[in-house]
């Protein structure tokens, strides 16, 4: 049986987070997983209250994160990865489940962010190996 993967997306930086998305789906079909469940939000800021619906509703093995937080004239960017990236790993103990960071930033530009649409790749090979290890 194929392993369920949940995407939540932010739809900020679209046209970065399409790109992820699309790579994050190539992926997981190559590693024989599918996306069961794929929920967008607007931001990165927003994603840990849609993980949370995902995994309290039980259909998938594990949820992968797809964001792209580029750095402003302030730290902002700093505070929303920081708190996406703890409520993750908060809301993965809490479930039981992997939750993994497919989410480039904090301190880079709108180049940089471009060269790192493979994390969304990564974030799906991590949480397909976490769901395996763990059993």
């Amino acid at each position: 049986m194929a392993i369920k993967l949940g995407f939540v997306v932010a739809e900020f930086n679209r046209e970065i987070t399409y790109m992820m998305e699309v790579e994050g789906r190539e992926h997981a079909e190559f590693l024989g997983a599918e996306v069961a469940e794929c929920m967008y939000v607007p931001g990165t800021f927003d994603m840990p209250l849609a993980v949370k619906k995902m995994l309290q509703r039980g259909v998938v093995d594990a949820v992968v994160t797809i964001g792209c937080v580029i750095e402003g004239a302030t730290q902002h960017d700093e505070v929303v990865v920081q708190h996406a990236a703890r409520k993750a790993i908060d809301l993965s103990l809490e479930y039981g489940k992997p939750v993994t960071l497919g989410i480039s930033g904090p301190g880079m530009t709108r180049l940089e962010a471009n060269e790192r649409i493979d994390y969304a790749r990564r974030a799906v090979e991590s949480a397909i190996k976490m769901v395996q290890r763990l059993g």
